[in-house]
């Protein structure tokens, strides 16, 4: 089914516990540039107060001292936080990390919809990497997110999105802390919870080299159902985005 979901042209499998999004970004028209502009202090540093501007200069500033393989993560997993905006999430974190300059370590996003919770993990890639594909990179999320449901991680998770999630901006209801400040005790005292239980959302962002390319999209499909088949989730989005340039965002900061 194509939808145009008011600014993003996108494709969407639904089923009673999966959906699969693939989504293209072309261009930045005029209608996301619009969204981007009402929702960018909000998805960077929740409810903050600060104006447009400065928070552009924030995250010139953080892109512009990052190599172009964390250019192009930050880039792809402010997309996902934008575009689960629109599909009506509400994200339950911050795309900026509490320590200034840094790389948020933990879960790539938290969100709530309709009472229930999501976890996010976001992985992405320049088409001229080898053997790159979205489905490559779905899997890899999802093994991400189970190192971290497992404990194979140095860092716990569910720490980092506590305290994102109980940052005053982010407004996050006291039901949610309290079910993250529970597994985040959980995983200090190394006890793990199952991935069965949890709605997850492994997503890919494969970035083009400005110039566009149509890629076949029954062949992604079939290789996405092929892999999930061997995932373990309560419910399941997973989001294939595919991306002109890391530059159209990049453009915007510098205007």
């Amino acid at each position: 089914m194509i939808t145009t979901n008011d600014i993003f042209i996108s494709e969407k499998i639904l089923d009673e516990n999966l959906e699969l999004h693939i989504v293209d970004v072309e261009y930045l028209t005029p209608e996301i540039l619009d969204y981007i502009n009402e929702h960018f202090v909000t998805i960077c540093e929740g409810d903050s107060g600060s104006n447009l501007e400065t928070v552009k200069k924030r995250a010139l500033s953080f892109f512009e001292n990052k190599t172009e393989s964390t250019k192009m993560g930050a880039i792809a997993e402010f997309f996902i936080h934008l575009y689960l905006k629109k599909q009506g999430f509400k994200q339950e974190c911050m795309f900026f990390n509490l320590e200034e300059g840094s790389i948020k370590k933990g879960f790539d996003g938290y969100y709530s919809i309709d009472e229930k919770e999501w976890i996010m993990e976001s992985k992405s890639g320049n088409v001229n990497s080898q053997s790159i594909t979205h489905s490559k990179k779905i899997t890899e999320a999802y093994n991400d997110l189970v190192d971290k449901f497992k404990g194979n991680v140095s860092n716990n998770p569910w720490k980092n999105a506590y305290n994102h999630a109980s940052q005053i901006d982010v407004r996050t209801s006291g039901d949610i802390r309290k079910n993250i400040k529970f597994l985040s005790d959980n995983f200090t005292n190394q006890i793990f919870p199952s991935i069965n239980d949890f709605n997850i959302i492994p997503a890919a962002t494969i970035f083009l080299n400005g110039q566009w390319e149509n890629y076949d999209v029954g062949k992604l499909k079939q290789q996405i159902s092929k892999n999930i088949s061997k995932f373990n989730y309560r419910k399941i989005l997973i989001i294939c985005l595919t991306k002109k340039s890391t530059n159209l965002i990049i453009d915007f900061l510098k205007k």
